[in-house]
């Protein structure tokens, strides 16, 4: 969806709206609470009208005094009669300060807001004595610094969330572009729309999408290149065994040259396998214990040499001819690197109900994997030949890693304690794969 004409292009520009939006939106909130607690504009007119009725009464003739007490509501009050101040912080001492400025200094005032509400104030510098002067209740009401910092808490808060809203639209952008380059970094096709984004982002949208299209163009050129390479050595190697076959010497040299063809054709299969990583296969709700005692049978027909402990697991999204491949591969390698010991295959259920997870773990007691190469070995081509010779062509822990990660999984290496290797995959029953799976 593109942006408004009207609506800021650049960060710039929606970092300044943004400012000014929450500026007038604070001062907007401050205004309306001054409008509605105008007693605090009411304290300084009223401490002003008290004081110029207390000049007036001190300042008339002793016989006049009465007239003006009863005229202004004024009453001498013993001091043993003064209550005590209520205290309304900081308004108390605002009131005080007020007075002391109309009275003089040494001017003491008792304030009670509460039923009746009085002032009672004491200006040595006028005359001798109390004073209660009657004060009405709205000055006062509704003073109280617990309204005020609640009121100000309120705006503040409000402020906070139009800011918070702001700034994650700004940062929107931001979020998709790492979302995207993830997809794109587990083989997806994700191209950024360029419409309706900022304009600093726009030119950083396009290379990235110039560079999905460039990666997807090179790997598209590669699978057609080995898929080409494989196709056209399937060929002669297919009449080279029949030629073998054909042949009545039943030498030693041609069963090795059988041989050979077959690990030639073995290493296209992974080639395949390779290019073909799943990607296209269509996705099926499936029992994995199910899938794995399906796949595995074959080993143990002429004897246990897989060994299972598989619980109970529910369905949940799977590539099959994927998943079969990639237990394929890890028990094949445990075979021929195990020993000659039965390899076990194990499969539980892990994490939380929010995120639950499948561990397979597939285990030998082979001579294991230098831990300088358990972070390399799966890249392609790379074998752990130093620690766990033999042949092939070091593609099938990169299919694996493939695999677990076409299903938002992972996999990696463990040597074991007395020998042996484990090589444990984590597929996600969810969408995604804890940070803490283990």
């Amino acid at each position: 969806m593109k942006a408004p004409y009207w609506f800021p292009q650049s960060f710039f520009a929606r970092t300044l709206w943004l400012v000014l939006v929450v500026v007038l939106f604070s001062k907007a909130l401050t205004l309306v609470y001054l409008m509605m607690n105008e007693d605090v504009l009411v304290d300084r007119q009223y401490s002003h009208g008290a004081a110029l009725t207390l000049r007036a009464y001190w300042a008339a003739n002793p016989d006049d005094r009465d007239h003006i007490a009863q005229a202004a509501g004024l009453k001498r009050i013993p001091r043993d009669k003064v209550p005590a101040s209520e205290q309304h912080w900081p308004y108390s001492e605002i009131f005080q300060r007020q007075m002391q400025t109309e009275l003089g200094p040494d001017t003491e005032t008792r304030v009670r807001a509460t039923t009746p509400p009085a002032l009672w104030v004491r200006a040595p510098s006028l005359g001798d004595g109390w004073v209660r002067v009657p004060m009405y209740p709205h000055p006062l009401r509704g003073q109280r610094i617990w309204s005020v910092l609640g009121w100000f808490l309120g705006i503040g808060l409000l402020s906070t969330a139009a800011a918070w809203i702001f700034v994650r639209q700004l940062n929107a952008p931001l979020k998709r572009l790492v979302y995207a380059a993830r997809q794109l970094g587990q083989g997806r096709s994700v191209r950024l729309p360029v419409g309706d984004t900022p304009s600093e982002m726009t030119e950083v949208y396009r290379a990235f999408n110039q560079m999905a299209e460039d990666v997807e163009q090179a790997g598209r050129e590669r699978e057609l290149m080995l898929a080409g390479v494989s196709h056209d050595l399937r060929t002669p190697l297919t009449r080279l065994r029949l030629a073998l076959e054909f042949m009545d010497n039943d030498s030693e040299l041609t069963e090795d040259m059988v041989r050979d063809i077959e690990d030639m054709d073995a290493i296209l299969d992974q080639f395949l396998a390779f290019i073909r990583d799943g990607r296209d296969e269509p996705v099926e709700e499936l029992d994995f214990s199910e899938l794995v005692r399906e796949t595995l049978a074959p080993y143990n027909q002429n004897g246990e040499r897989v060994r299972l402990c598989l619980e109970p697991i529910p369905p949940f999204p799977l590539r099959r001819v994927s998943t079969k491949r990639l237990l394929t591969n890890l028990v094949e390698n445990a075979l021929n690197h195990g020993g000659g010991d039965a390899v076990e295959v194990v499969a539980s259920l892990a994490g939380d109900h929010n995120a639950p997870y499948v561990v397979l773990s597939v285990l030998d007691r082979g001579n294991g994997i230098d831990p300088a190469e358990l972070d390399s070995i799966f890249n392609p081509f790379i074998r752990g030949d130093r620690a766990r010779g033999g042949r092939g062509t070091g593609l099938g822990l990169a299919i694996v890693k493939r695999i677990a990660a076409l299903h938002g999984g992972s996999v990696e290496l463990r040597n074991r304690s007395g020998g042996g290797l484990e090589a444990r995959v984590r597929l996600p029953l969810g969408l995604l794969l804890p940070r803490d799976a283990v």
